[in-house]
C-alpha cells in the first residue's frame, strides 16, 4: 500500500482554512493478487448457499430395522443398528436415518426428501444401488402406507464425509429442532 496525501482549500465563514486528507490507495500489482469481493452478509450468504443446493432425481424405498428388511431380529445384537454404528431413528421434526449407495451419497450425506422430510444418510444396503435411497420407518406397515416406492427429486444439502455419530445425529437433531431447518453455523460444518 502507499500513501496519496492530498490538500484541499475550504471556506468557512470566510476564512481559507487547508484540510490535509490521507488515503490509502492499493498498489497495481496487489490489486492483482486479491480480486475485490463484495461484502456478503451471512443470510445472503446462506441464501446463496441455498440456491448452489443441486437436485438428484432418485428412487426412494422405505425399509425397517426388522428381519424382513436386515435380516436381523431383534434379539440380535446389532438389531437396529447402521453401517455407521447409529441407531436408526425417524423423527418427522429434525432428521430421520436414511440408507443409500454410498458411493452416490457418502456417510454423512444429509438429503431433503419431499414427503418425508430431512434424512442423514447413515446406513447402506444390499439392493441399494445407484440412485437408489432407502427411508427408516419403524413398521412394515408405515413403509406402506406413508410411502411404498417413489421417484423423488432430493435436495442434496450438505454432502457427507464417510462418517457419521451418534453425537454429530443428535447434534443436528437439536439444532434442527430448535429452527426447524438446518441452522446457517452448520451449513459449513462438517457432519
Amino acid at each position: 500500500m502507499r500513501l496519496l496525501e492530498t490538500q484541499s482549500r475550504q471556506e468557512s465563514f470566510g476564512n481559507p482554512t487547508v484540510q490535509q486528507q490521507t488515503v490509502m490507495i492499493p498498489k497495481p500489482m496487489e490489486m492483482m493478487q486479491r480480486p475485490l469481493q463484495p461484502k456478503v452478509d451471512k443470510a445472503e450468504k446462506t441464501e446463496q448457499v441455498k440456491k448452489k443446493m443441486k437436485t438428484v432425481k432418485v428412487m426412494a424405498t422405505g425399509y425397517t430395522a426388522g428381519y424382513e428388511s436386515t435380516g436381523k431380529r431383534p434379539n440380535h445384537p446389532e438389531y437396529g443398528i447402521t453401517y455407521s454404528g447409529v441407531k436408526v431413528r425417524r423423527d418427522k421434526n429434525t432428521v430421520s436415518t436414511i440408507a443409500a449407495d454410498l458411493k452416490v451419497f457418502p456417510l454423512g450425506t444429509i438429503l431433503y426428501i419431499p414427503g418425508y422430510g430431512y434424512g442423514v444418510v447413515a446406513d447402506k444396503g444390499s439392493a441399494i444401488k445407484g440412485k437408489k435411497i432407502d427411508l427408516y420407518f419403524k413398521t412394515t406397515k408405515q413403509v406402506y402406507k406413508e410411502w411404498g416406492k417413489k421417484e423423488v427429486e432430493v435436495q442434496v444439502i450438505r454432502k457427507g464425509n464417510g462418517k457419521l455419530t451418534e453425537a454429530m445425529l443428535r447434534e443436528l437433531g437439536e439444532a434442527m429442532e430448535v429452527s426447524k431447518e438446518i441452522p446457517e453455523d452448520l451449513w459449513n460444518k462438517t457432519v
